[in-house]
């Protein structure tokens, strides 16, 4: 029997005494609750890149671009490759929506099929740029004795004009290059090498004052202390600390690639006439601009929205992988 006599009742009660209500079966509290939401990096950075309205706006955009491009011509029912005598440079209306060229060809679907090939260079050009920059950044910011060499050998290139070398380069190698692998893909590996070996340098000097950062923080100085192999040092915590910056130059460079490929294709030293780039498509309509403006207009337009909107992406990346603008979201 418990006894109840000692136990305050009433008024004699201590009213702030906490009352514990303990039972076999109740489970621990939670601790997630007082630590808050747990959000990792990746969702971080998509959080803060849908913020950026301009950001979101570029990737609607040129997400519309590409599948334009690779899946409208394919829609669309005009055969670009058959000369039509009869529909030749006829104005904007139905069903052609800009007109026609020289061999009544569709402008529209000729436009798109160009986009596809533009694209293609900027992308894969890109990708080029950004492995030997980060190569080279790498190396220099981590070896000592290579910093000088590869920084004056990326000062070397820096001072070269890029577009008269581009031209003499495509000059010398164009037909070697397109009796070994064909008029197509000739050209295109040509453009691509060319473009995204001239176009490395900003990447390699930004990643290489990353590494110099990185290579003295703590975690780099343990694994050293420790043994750890400098190769494996780099590919496990050199190189995904120095991604940001990395990802930002490669949606700008993209940019630069296709503008790079339409500026040779314009002066007629790019692909062959039956593959339209942008670039080519400029340079066949612009002594007929009068007759239909959309000719120039077209492929121009299509250009520099997808110029645009690679840049307004590389803005929301840049801010999105800023750790100050993370901290504040």
């Amino acid at each position: 029997m418990t006894d109840t006599a000692d136990r305050p009742t009433g008024e004699d009660a201590a009213p702030d005494a906490p009352v514990h209500v303990a039972s076999a079966g109740a489970a621990p509290p939670d601790p997630s609750v007082e630590l808050g939401e747990f959000r990792s990096l990746k969702s971080d950075v998509w959080r803060q890149f849908r913020r950026h309205k301009g950001a979101v706006a570029g990737m609607i955009l040129l997400t519309l671009i590409v599948l334009g491009c690779f899946i409208g011509p394919i829609l669309l029912p005009f055969d670009t490759s058959t000369p039509v005598v009869t529909d030749a440079n006829q104005g904007p209306g139905w069903p052609h929506i800009w007109g026609t060229d020289n061999l009544g060809r569709d402008a529209f679907a000729r436009a798109l099929i160009g986009g596809r090939i533009s694209l293609l260079v900027g992308f894969v050009a890109m990708a080029v740029s950004i492995i030997i920059g980060v190569l080279v950044g790498v190396i220099a910011g981590y070896f000592r004795l290579l910093d000088g060499p590869l920084m004056r050998f990326t000062d070397l290139f820096l001072s070269l004009p890029l577009l008269p070398l581009l031209l003499v380069v495509i000059v010398l190698f164009r037909d070697p290059i397109q009796e070994s692998l064909g008029d197509g893909l000739g050209i295109f590996v040509l453009m691509v090498l060319i473009i995204g070996g001239t176009s490395w340098m900003q990447t390699a000097r930004i990643v290489r004052g990353e590494v110099l950062s990185i290579k003295e923080q703590e975690f780099i100085l343990a694994s050293r202390s420790i043994g750890t192999r400098p190769r494996r040092i780099i590919s496990q915590h050199v190189v995904p600390n120095v991604l940001s910056p990395v990802i930002v130059a490669a949606s700008l460079g993209i940019a630069v690639a296709i503008l790079t490929e339409s500026a040779v294709s314009f002066l007629g030293l790019g692909f062959p006439l039956d593959l339209p780039t942008w670039g080519r498509l400029l340079n066949d309509a612009k002594d007929r601009i009068a007759l239909n403006i959309w000719l120039v207009a077209g492929p121009g337009l299509l250009l520099s929205a997808t110029v645009m909107s690679v840049n307004l992406i590389g803005d929301g990346l840049r801010d999105a992988l800023d750790p100050q603008n993370r901290s504040r979201g």
